[in-house]
């Protein structure tokens, strides 16, 4: 839309808002504000000069250009990542999703085995953790494993069939993963849909479990916080009768939902109730043996340390996160992925605290561990945009060629 010259950034916001439908409510949750805050921008009685709240604002309001909430139309468009990146594996996956056949199991020469299925899903949760370059590789193989385990649920009967629902489960959780922030948005639902569904009709509880952890990130990533904890918190219900005796992978998931809530809960400021299932994830590790780690969460002792800090980064609490960051041995953890984030959230915590110098520096770490993730990664990509726009004379050109890598400028 045509937005006068003369129009301040507030009342922009403001008519991209109304046009948009929303209330100053629904906008200023998904930028982790009060609506009063949302307010005073609108009106001038506050001046918003913070570039990381510019782009939240202009990318909860689908603006592709940061110039059209600026109104500074004479330098360069800075452009606003609005969660749906291009990658060259999306249109194959895509087909393998939507296209799916509704009839028989096609000219299958034997019946499928679900063991050797899900040795091959297994193997391809293990690429994900392991590759630097973990959703091109992994969605490489996606279209192939999502045929297949779809023709074995449609072939086989019985146990078998049950045990192959449970990999197709499994392989629209790892779709989920490999597609997040580039998906279309309603193959994201349809995909956490598929997995659940997959899972209930196996009648299988951790599996069960294991996808509410997906539908959750969903909800969360889409601004439904307190369906996400409903999610989570139902699930864990549902598994906890079956945790004594239970395989370590269940107790495993279990710990995952309580990580789940946990920073569900510090985004949304509720600073007890974050802390308090940080604590039972906790509790589930200490009962875990010592070098445990769940194969597709990746829940064990690495992670609820690495969870820890991303509580108190969510919960602005920057000088507890750096402080737990230095006692943490990043080896410690077999996720490359999961390694490289945990830099972004030490990036987040020194750019909380002014320190620019020293995200920068972070962030170059966890670029060296998996550019991938960091050009995949909203939270990543809002860093590396802020150190481009205000790193310190001295560091611009390194904060420009981050910004280059990442993904958030042109070379």
């Amino acid at each position: 839309m045509d937005l006068s010259a003369d129009l301040s950034i507030g009342e922009r916001v403001r008519v991209l808002r109304e046009s948009r439908g929303m209330t100053r409510a629904v906008l200023a949750q998904l930028c982790g504000r009060g609506p009063d805050w949302l307010k005073k921008i609108e009106t001038g009685e506050r001046e918003l000069r913070s570039h990381s709240l510019l782009m939240q604002l202009a990318a909860a309001l689908q603006v592709h250009d940061l110039s059209v909430i600026t109104g500074n139309g004479s330098g360069a468009a800075s452009t606003v990542p609005l969660g749906r990146l291009h990658h060259p594996g999306m249109p194959g996956i895509w087909a393998a999703v939507m296209q799916r056949s509704l009839v028989g199991g096609g000219s299958v020469a034997a019946p499928p085995d679900p063991a050797l299925l899900q040795g091959r899903v297994d193997q391809t949760w293990r690429l994900w953790h392991m590759s630097a370059r973990q959703r091109t590789e992994v969605g490489a193989a996606l279209p192939d494993l999502i045929r297949d385990a779809e023709a074995a649920v449609r072939t086989l009967d019985g146990e078998p069939r049950r045990a192959a629902l449970v990999a197709l489960s499994d392989v629209y959780r790892l779709t989920g993963q490999a597609t997040a922030y580039v998906a279309p948005a309603e193959l994201a639902w349809v995909v956490a849909d598929r997995a659940l569904t997959a899972a209930q009709d196996a009648d299988a509880p951790a599996a069960i479990a294991a996808a509410a952890w997906n539908m959750a990130n969903i909800l969360r990533e889409t601004a439904y916080p307190d369906e996400a904890l409903r999610v989570v918190t139902e699930a864990g219900d549902l598994i906890r009768p079956h945790l004594d005796g239970a395989p370590d992978d269940w107790r495993g998931i279990y710990g995952a939902l309580q990580l789940h809530a946990a920073v569900t809960a510090a985004r949304e400021g509720r600073e007890g109730d974050a802390w308090r299932y940080w604590g039972r994830g906790d509790q589930v590790a200490k009962s875990l043996p010592a070098g445990y780690v769940h194969p597709s969460t990746v829940f064990g002792r690495a992670n609820v340390d690495f969870h820890e800090i991303s509580v108190a980064t969510d919960l602005k609490k920057s000088a507890r996160a750096i402080g737990l960051a230095d006692d943490l041995d990043p080896d410690a953890m077999p996720s490359v992925e999961r390694r490289a984030r945990l830099w972004v959230e030490v990036a987040r915590g020194h750019l909380q605290r002014g320190d620019r110098t020293a995200a920068l520096r972070v962030m170059e770490m966890a670029q060296t561990i998996s550019t991938e993730t960091l050009s995949y990664t909203p939270s990543a990509r809002q860093v590396a945009a802020e150190l481009w726009r205000t790193a310190p004379r001295a560091l611009r050109a390194d904060a420009g060629r981050l910004a280059e890598r990442v993904g958030v400028a042109a070379p």
